[in-house]
């Protein structure tokens, strides 16, 4: 028989990209952070997590057995890229913009990212024994769920914050488009997890 594509290994991968690019986005927008070294190391791991996204996609084409339905396997890599694109389109941003100053409320989105790349990584790790785990995995794409609603939520309190505060017109434009892009991102996340609990249900 032909031989299996390791696609739970490359998932994890990237996932693995993902958390990283997170996490230095978030310290990105710390006190004191060296934002030229961070914005380097987001766009480091986002080419390296689209290597892996190519790497997966040229193995589902020559795939002739595939551990769950091959538009699923297409979809959860995917959906996964984008998540980490839209990290990068935050660091962009910052960059572009030249932001040094982030909110509270900034720093909390940021947090979030961090907190649901770290779910979606648990969550995949768990797909190499898909019936054992389907409840854990459910789980976990739940929370992710409830880190959406959170970022939602925070990034309302952010923007009426800065409606009511922020005087100058090209700060508010600048810092208004970065609350929507974190906010973004976490929606992105819920896009992986309804694709990975889409799996769970067909497949258990």
């Amino acid at each position: 028989m032909p031989k299996e594509e390791s696609f739970v290994e490359l998932f994890v991968e990237h996932a693995e990209k993902i958390l990283c690019a997170a996490k230095a986005l978030e310290d990105m927008m710390a006190d004191g952070a060296d934002m030229a070294q961070h914005f380097r190391l987001i766009c480091t791991f986002e080419g390296e997590a689209d290597a892996i996204t190519r790497q997966t996609l040229q193995a589902l084409h020559r795939s002739f057995i595939t551990p769950f339905d091959r538009d699923q396997i297409h979809g959860l890599i995917t959906t996964m890229d984008d998540t980490v694109d839209g990290i990068e389109e935050v660091a962009q941003r910052v960059d572009l913009y030249g932001v040094t100053e982030f909110t509270p409320d900034m720093r909390a989105l940021a947090t979030g990212i961090t907190q649901c790349a770290q779910l979606l990584l648990d969550a995949i790790r768990l797909l190499n024994q898909l019936n054992r785990n389907a409840e854990g995995i459910n789980r976990l794409c739940d929370a992710i769920g409830q880190q959406e609603s959170a970022a939602d939520k925070r990034q309302h309190e952010g923007l009426r914050t800065l409606f009511a505060t922020e005087k100058d017109p090209v700060k508010l434009i600048t810092r208004k488009e970065i609350y929507q892009r974190l906010e973004k991102v976490s929606d992105r996340f819920d896009d992986v997890a309804n694709v990975i609990e889409t799996i769970v249900i067909e497949q258990v």
